[in-house]
């Protein structure tokens, strides 16, 4: 059983979009607050249809629990947990994006001039 299971039990799959309502109830967050979340934190963004109406992928209600525990839960200030949140972010990007040493730069280098060099 997903985590998102446990704090739906609505019979939707564990990946549909939930309502700020949704949401709300289940993480015991007013909606002003994911609203007022929204405007200070650029990576929680989520889907907007017509009419304003929100609908948060399953990303966007981890990334939220993830900014309630750091503000509620470990004392950071919006601002902190921002930053906490922005780091983690550009942490798994960096760890995402491979490094390449420069000898292997040069060893790919070779190959590929022998290869149009034969063609």
């Amino acid at each position: 059983m997903s985590e998102s299971e446990v704090l739906f039990d609505d019979g939707k799959a564990p990946d549909a979009l939930r309502t700020i309502g949704e949401v709300s109830r289940a993480l015991g967050i007013k909606q002003h607050v994911l609203r007022y979340w929204e405007d200070h934190f650029p990576s929680l963004k989520p889907v907007k249809r017509s009419g304003g109406r929100r609908y948060y992928r399953p990303e966007d209600i981890a990334l939220i629990r993830r900014i309630d525990r750091l503000v509620h839960r470990e004392g950071y200030t919006l601002r902190g947990a921002r930053q906490a949140v922005e780091g983690m972010r550009r942490k798994a990007d960096d760890s995402a994006t491979p490094t390449t040493d420069p000898a292997e730069l040069r060893a790919i280098r070779d190959i590929l001039a022998r290869a149009l060099a034969a063609a």
